[in-house]
């Protein structure tokens, strides 16, 4: 799978989104790409685990968060379940289940469940799309899931013991 293709083809123009949605997903990527290096003894599909890195924010573009350059009409918090939908059209249904299992530590009903699905949504809770520059400790991470209740915020913990 050429994981670029689908980011040309659904962000076609060289814009401050697309340059957005790279950065942050190279930052995730790259951050679940460390984690299994450090971590031969996990069972990963490594080049999976990138593509999914790479394409687990697709659904962004038609979510309204103007601050991050996304001027579509649907909540923020549709742009996984979004995402999915984009890549099972494309014929990428392993890929789908990342983008929709990424928001916080997963929406009810649509946890993490894979090795792969955990190792992303652990990795992109370091990165905010709105601070690109800033990466989060473990601490800071946990602090900003609280929003999503305590049981996130313990389950991010976990991750954190098995994948640092």
């Amino acid at each position: 799978m050429d994981y670029q293709s689908i980011i040309d083809k659904y962000y076609p123009a060289d814009d401050d989104l697309r340059r957005l949605l790279v950065l942050h997903s190279r930052q995730v990527a790259d951050r679940c790409l460390l984690i299994v290096k450090k971590h031969p003894e996990l069972p990963v599909d490594v080049q999976f685990l990138e593509e999914a890195a790479m394409l687990h924010d697709i659904g962004i573009r038609w979510c309204h968060a103007p601050s991050i350059f996304c001027e579509g009409t649907e909540p923020y918090i549709k742009h996984g379940p979004i995402g999915a939908d984009i890549l099972r059209g494309e014929g990428y249904p392993r890929h789908a289940r990342v983008a929709e299992r990424h928001t916080g530590t997963g929406l009810p009903g649509l946890e993490p469940e894979t090795l792969e699905e955990q190792i992303v949504c652990y990795a992109d809770k370091f990165y905010s799309k709105s601070r690109p520059d800033r990466v989060l400790t473990v601490a800071q991470a946990a602090e900003s899931l609280e929003k999503f209740g305590h049981e996130g915020v313990m389950t991010f913990l976990g991750w954190a013991e098995r994948f640092e």
